[in-house]
């Protein structure tokens, strides 16, 4: 069983930076594929983006976001830039032992708590 703990969340102005983190743990078997989604208020959970070996992006944040892992030290980042208000909510590291096509919540079988994200204009 995987855990996940997300860190880095706060409140910044737009266009600054953010970066989060997700240390997992509890898992010594084959790499898993690692994303961040994010969960504002009112709206569904979207993903963000998502690594195995290649990250890949949700069209909204190309560009100015940054998923990146550490193998060694089984944690993931996301470098935030350019942060708009429109990027405010709740952002929780996911993994999935198996796969990692699409965006669906449902196919990550591990979810840390989250870290909320505020951008203000």
């Amino acid at each position: 069983q995987v855990q996940l703990v997300e860190s880095g969340g706060g409140s910044v102005q737009a266009v600054g930076s953010l970066r989060l983190s997700c240390a997992a743990s509890g898992y010594t078997g084959s790499r898993l594929c690692m994303a961040w989604f994010r969960q504002a208020p009112g709206k569904e959970r979207e993903g963000v983006a998502r690594i195995y070996s290649i990250p890949y992006y949700t069209d909204s944040v190309k560009g100015r976001f940054t998923i990146s892992r550490d193998n060694a030290a089984n944690t993931v980042y996301l470098q935030m830039n350019s942060l708009k208000p429109e990027d405010t909510a709740m952002y929780y590291c996911a993994a999935r032992g198996r796969g990692c096509m699409g965006w669906a919540p449902q196919d990550y079988k591990s979810w840390g708590q989250g870290t909320q994200v505020t951008v203000s204009s």
